[in-house]
């Protein structure tokens, strides 16, 4: 299966992250977030930057994970807080997202988009004893924001 992450320069050349907190893990916890679309992490980006503009220096990072059934994880959303896709479900999310990481359970955990219904985020466990063998960096792409959507 093939994932995108769009990232910097910078860090966009190796599997790598800074294990800062975000929707589905706390602090100290090493997750990689990918979209299953070009689109879908470009709009995610876009939500998490609250603007629309221009990101110079940015590519799509084209994942690859292994399709193997026991690698993934499915969060359905009927096992969710009504209110998800709200920041106040933020901590209950993390709880979710931590206990997954904590346990390894999976190398990946697919879970609903918030911005886009039926589409999905795959969250990457880089501690997983799996993700060095099943995970790779297949390229990197140029990335722009079409100039109509800043105007």
């Amino acid at each position: 299966m093939e994932v995108f992450r769009i990232s910097h320069i910078n860090y966009s050349k190796k599997l790598s992250c800074s294990g800062s907190a975000n929707r589905w893990n706390f602090d100290g916890e090493y997750v990689i977030y990918t979209g299953s679309s070009r689109s879908l992490s470009t709009l995610e980006l876009v939500v998490h930057r609250n603007s629309v503009q221009s990101l110079p220096n940015y590519e799509v990072m084209i994942i690859s994970i292994a399709d193997i059934e026991e690698l993934y994880e499915q969060i359905p959303i009927k096992k969710l807080p009504k209110n998800w896709r709200k920041l106040e479900a933020y901590y209950k999310l993390q709880n979710i997202g931590s206990k997954w990481y904590k346990e390894q359970r999976s190398l990946v955990l697919k879970v609903p988009s918030a911005v886009i219904p039926k589409e999905y985020n795959y969250i990457i466990n880089t501690k997983h004893p799996d993700f060095s063998s099943n995970v790779s960096l297949v390229r990197n792409e140029d990335y722009f924001f079409d100039k109509r959507l800043l105007e």
